[in-house]
């Protein structure tokens, strides 16, 4: 009996130990990466350039919401956008400005030169500003009269053309007329009249100043007193001259800088067209004025200096097929242009 028990508590023994044996003790593990941490790491992957991009990647448990991107409107019609408010600004700033007299009011030339020579005088002295002299005028009027006539058939006026040919931005017109006395052996004048003034690429009379002054001493001569009358009266008329001409001109430039181009040699009309569209591409806006065969007026409304619509001429009739236009002549801000057809 003591026998039988031994066996049994040995056999239990053994069966305890193979049981120990047979089921391994569990050991640490790291837990599993989530599948946010996985997907992330994916899609870190396929933007850095690495991994497989044929694998599929997981979706992200929570993803972002994008927002479109919303363009800013065109400016409205007559609206400026910040970058041709600044240009317009700029622009009025250093306006070129061409002074001279009404030579159908038969003034003495001596006197006349006196009167622009004091307003050029102001614009450089006050304001810093080029200006275009009297004898420059004269000299100009003698040498362009041939190419004044083939250019403009009489159209406009010479000194206007002078004006545009010469690159200013306003044309200023004086004129005046003088009322002179002796009293007691000396000598008194006083100046009355206007100073107009004109868009000089339109040739459009934007507004006139009074041109107006108390009368003027001299103890010399009656020359010394009318001279001292007109540059007293030019020079009380020049600051009210200078602040019409940029209000008048802010308030006419709203569609833009006006570029007057002819193209010459236009038999498509459909190519004209096409040249239009490629042009509203870089341009404000573009104005037909007229057509035919032979030739094709536009106006070019923008804010942008004259060598960029020559650039855009380029661009625009290469679109067109127009491959062979070419600039004719140019004076101020007009342009003639050979389709090259």
């Amino acid at each position: 009996m003591r026998n039988v028990i031994m066996a049994a508590v040995v056999v239990a023994a053994i069966t305890l130990a193979a049981s120990c044996v047979s089921t391994p003790a569990p050991q640490a593990t790291a837990p599993a990466a989530p599948a946010q941490s996985a997907a992330n790491d994916r899609a870190k992957a396929l933007v850095q350039g690495g991994g497989d991009a044929g694998s599929p990647v997981p979706a992200p448990a929570a993803p972002a919401v994008s927002v479109p991107a919303i363009d800013q409107p065109a400016p409205a019609a007559g609206q400026l956008s910040p970058e041709e408010q600044t240009y317009l600004q700029n622009y009025l700033a250093r306006l070129n400005y061409m002074v001279y007299y009404n030579e159908d009011a038969k003034i003495d030339p001596k006197l006349a030169k006196v009167a622009v020579s004091q307003a050029n005088r102001y614009l450089l002295e006050k304001l810093g500003l080029s200006v275009i002299d009297f004898d420059q005028i004269e000299k100009n009027k003698k040498d362009q009269k041939a190419s004044y006539e083939s250019e403009t058939g009489g159209s406009i006026d010479l000194i206007q053309y002078l004006a545009q040919k010469l690159n200013a931005d306003v044309y200023v017109e004086m004129d005046f007329s003088l009322t002179s006395e002796t009293r007691d052996g000396k000598f008194y004048a006083s100046a009355q009249g206007s100073m107009k003034i004109y868009d000089t690429s339109t040739a459009t009379l934007l507004g006139s100043v009074v041109l107006s002054s108390q009368t003027a001493f001299s103890p010399n001569s009656a020359d010394a007193a009318a001279t001292n009358a007109i540059a007293s009266t030019v020079w009380i008329a020049m600051p009210k001259m200078i602040d019409q001409s940029k209000s008048l001109l802010k308030n006419s430039l709203t569609r833009g800088i006006r570029y007057e181009v002819v193209i010459q040699k236009t038999p498509d009309s459909k190519q004209i067209s096409q040249l239009r569209r490629a042009l509203a591409k870089k341009i404000r806006e573009v104005e037909q004025v007229s057509y035919s065969a032979g030739s094709t007026k536009l106006n070019l409304y923008t804010f942008q200096k004259g060598d960029k619509i020559e650039d855009a001429m380029y661009d625009a009739g290469a679109a067109a097929g127009m491959n062979d236009i070419n600039l004719v002549y140019s004076r101020g801000k007009s342009f003639t242009f050979d389709s090259g057809l």
